[in-house]
């Protein structure tokens, strides 16, 4: 309930902030000590992302899930200085020092690590960290941008990438926003209902881009060390069906209607 409380606070903050790249941040560091997997909410994630459920170690993208509600809290607070209701999560950079048991017990820890400005706005990056016998076991880092008027240049348009080779189409139904957010806690309105998701300028549900990734990444297949960058370019409405490619090199994307690029990303 107090997560709830501390949600509901921060949308009805979010119209009071004024964001800019030099305003001051919290600097707490929230810690989630003794944090053990549930198995039954980590078989219902797995099914809805193409994860293999008989898999004794945890998805790549499972411990960001287990940091979302810290991250959630923090960027809710009061002095957080972006607005909660806009915000969207444009990137994120996993590292994964070793495989991941989901048996074990660990320890989470969520801080915001600074501000930056961004050709739209400003541009916050927050850092999750797991913790295994005191060892720092994964990490991640995300950006989240919240929109608004800037002064900085807008970069020289680069050309848009060759598409890579398409290996799978991918349909996807309109709950999915509702089956992932079931799996994962994060239901934010505009990826439940079209309804609930024009009230935020979407004329349908869109995916999360976490699904997204993270359904790229059952496809790819990752074991043992490794590092995942991904970046969120447009969002994915739903109903809709996409186009997953990869090549060789590790890299990865998901493309739309007319070849529209979704997400890139690249695996090391």
């Amino acid at each position: 309930m107090s997560g709830l409380l501390h949600l509901a606070g921060g949308v009805v903050r979010s119209p009071f902030k004024r964001p800019f790249p030099e305003a001051d941040f919290p600097r707490d560091r929230l810690v989630l000590p003794g944090l053990r997997v549930d198995p039954d909410r980590l078989a219902g994630y797995e099914r809805v992302c193409g994860f293999p459920t008989e898999d004794s170690a945890l998805p790549v993208t499972y411990p960001h899930v287990l940091g979302f509600p810290a991250a959630m809290r923090l960027m809710s607070d009061r002095a957080f200085p972006l607005p909660l209701l806009g915000l969207v999560h444009t990137s994120i950079e996993i590292t994964r020092h070793t495989a991941l048991a989901a048996a074990d017990e660990y320890e989470l820890a969520v801080r915001v690590e600074g501000l930056a400005p961004h050709r739209r706005g400003t541009e916050a990056t927050v850092v999750t960290e797991m913790r295994a016998g005191g060892d720092v076991v994964w990490e991640s880092r995300s950006t989240y941008l919240a929109r608004h008027r800037t002064d900085t240049p807008a970069a020289s348009r680069a050309k848009p990438p060759r598409p890579l080779p398409v290996l799978a189409e991918w349909r996807l139904a309109g709950d999915i926003g509702r089956r992932y957010g079931a799996a994962s806690g994060d239901r934010n309105p505009i990826h439940l209902h079209p309804l609930t998701a024009r009230l935020f300028g979407f004329p349908r549900a869109i995916a999360h881009g976490m699904w997204t990734v993270a359904r790229c990444l059952a496809a790819h297949g990752t074991s043992g060390s490794t590092v995942v960058r991904a970046r969120f370019l447009a969002p994915v409405l739903l109903p809709t069906a996409v186009r997953y490619g990869a090549d060789g090199a590790g890299r990865f994307e998901l493309r739309g209607d007319g070849g529209r690029l979704h997400l890139t990303g690249e695996v090391g």
